[in-house]
């Protein structure tokens, strides 16, 4: 996404060495001649909270929610890309809490919302308009709100601030109550958002901001996993939120899923809620550089350095079992043909640098002991494993970055779609919108028709466990449906694996990073660690 966020990009990070400073006075980064007072100054000043979103969402949060499940696995190659065993790490769920990505994403996360309060600040010591503070005071309250659902779901009992500077350490707060802090703000904000229009200039200016849509969609995200949360389970506000971003005409599946993800996606996809824009200049969608085959690299045709290593499971893969299903050709696997250039392959063949021999790419994982998940780094090898191209390659792609023009969504409507058939499936009751009345089996089908794949005939909640796996794979949800689904400690052994995952339920949340609780004798840390 080539349109929004470089200016916002380019204030942010002029001011970006302020946002993790907590003592650092309002005054002394604005003063009077220069609070924000125009639109312009206000798109300005927000710009931080989205490079800051889009820094670590598609890397290392992405690979939190992912490699910790059988969706994603980044094996060693003969040990190239073991990367000190983090990613193994996440694979047996042996995280400790000093590994990058707790360390990381905890930093990323309270950074975002110490940001947000920073500005909430500025704006109320402006003197603009109290049109114009009170709709970038509801933007900033509804990032804050998602920046603190990525908290609370992955670390769980986590300190609730909202205000700048900081005075006193926080203290960590339970789950349930900072589940109700978000509802609550979203709530509050709700009111003050605009909604998705029928006008592309519009949404264009709206993309990759909070909407209506968003909160209805972030809402039902927790409802869904409100048992999980708090305890208490809230399917029928699942359907409730489900309806409400329905009852917005202009959200609607798009015709093509391919077109979602394409290096070109952007405010034209009818079917995102929100996405996290991202250009080859905004650091952060790096899935071809990660998860590529590089002996495709020029057939695709760019010319870079790129890894080998980012596959998904046999086990997982297996379920892309359904004829004429579109979401199967998001996989590379098997004899390898040169694209289309427009999300499919000719029947022109790839072969291996210098030979004859036609690249084929293999599901099984089998792993060379004594090396702990290691692959081994022979051509047959490298073959191993089914690679995502779901964020299909970017054919721009220059070596100075590495990084992708996809945007990455992070709500559309056939989530929706899917949470309020397994709220349906789990005890809610179905009901009618627009026009129909949305029965499970309804909904998934229209996902089916979309994708082109054979229509279901019945639906349960394993097989719609199944339909989200088809249809949201590599979106960061993996972690989330399988911990609801209680089935994040299932194992799926490699062949020749000499290592066992702990299936301790304490792994559902991620630890406190040692390096907040050497720093903040308020927090306390997450059982089981």
């Amino acid at each position: 996404m080539k349109k929004i966020y470089i200016f916002l990009a380019a204030v942010a990070a002029i001011t970006a060495s302020s946002c993790k400073k907590l003592d650092v006075p309002v005054e002394s980064q604005y003063v009077k001649a220069n609070f924000p007072s125009t639109p312009a100054d206000y798109t300005a000043l927000v710009g931080t909270i989205y490079s800051n979103l889009s820094s670590n969402f598609a890397v290392n949060y992405w690979r939190m929610q992912e490699l910790s499940t059988d969706e994603a696995i980044l094996p060693a190659r003969d040990g190239n890309f073991d990367d000190g065993g983090q990613y193994r790490q996440l694979h047996y769920h042996t995280w400790t809490f000093d590994h990058p990505n707790v360390i990381g994403i905890w930093q990323w996360g309270f950074s975002g919302i110490n940001t947000c309060n920073r500005l909430l600040t500025v704006i109320a010591a402006s003197n603009s308009s109290a049109a114009l503070k009170t709709s970038y005071t509801a933007e900033i309250k509804a990032m804050r709100a998602l920046y603190y659902y990525f908290m609370m779901d992955t670390y769980g009992n986590v300190p609730i601030i909202t205000t700048f500077p900081v005075a006193t350490p926080p203290a960590t707060q339970p789950r349930a109550k900072v589940f109700q802090f978000i509802e609550s703000e979203l709530q509050a904000v709700l009111p003050l958002l605009p909604s998705k229009s029928s006008n592309l200039a519009t949404n264009t200016l709206q993309y990759g901001r909070p909407t209506k849509g968003m909160v209805f969609a972030l809402l039902a995200k927790m409802y869904l996993n409100a048992g999980v949360y708090t305890g208490a389970t809230r399917y029928q506000d699942v359907v409730t939120m489900a309806d409400s971003v329905q009852n917005n005409q202009n959200y609607n599946l798009d015709a093509r899923f391919r077109d979602i993800f394409l290096p070109n996606n952007g405010p034209q996809i009818n079917e995102t809620i929100f996405a996290i824009p991202y250009d080859q200049q905004i650091p952060g969608n790096q899935f071809t550089r990660f998860g590529f085959f590089y002996y495709l690299a020029q057939a695709y045709g760019f010319n870079v350095g790129l890894s080998i290593a980012m596959s998904t499971a046999p086990e997982f893969y297996n379920r892309f079992n359904i004829p004429g299903d579109a979401r199967t050709k998001t996989w590379l696997v098997g004899p390898q043909f040169y694209p289309d250039g427009n999300g499919g392959f000719t029947t022109q063949p790839v072969y291996y640098p210098n030979t004859t021999t036609q690249i084929v790419i293999t599901p099984n994982l089998i792993l060379v002991p004594p090396k702990p998940m290691d692959l081994g780094n022979t051509i047959a090898t490298q073959s191993e494993g089914v690679r995502s191209i779901k964020y299909y390659p970017d054919p721009t792609m220059i070596q100075a970055t590495r990084l992708n023009s996809n945007d990455v969504p992070v709500f559309r409507l056939s989530d929706v779609y899917l949470m309020k058939a397994e709220a349906i499936l789990r005890g809610a009751t179905a009901t009618t919108a627009r026009g129909e009345l949305q029965t499970p089996l309804l909904l998934v089908n229209k996902l089916r028709a979309r994708a082109g794949a054979q229509a279901a005939g019945s639906i349960d909640l394993d097989g719609l466990l199944d339909e989200r796996a088809r249809e949201l794979s590599w979106e960061a949800w993996r972690r989330n449906d399988l911990i609801r689904y209680g089935l994040f400690e299932k194992e799926y052994p490699l062949p020749n694996d000499n290592l066992k995952m702990n299936t301790d339920p304490s792994r559902r949340l991620y630890p406190i990073p040692s390096t907040e609780l050497k720093t903040n004798p308020n927090l306390v840390q997450n059982p089981g660690y």
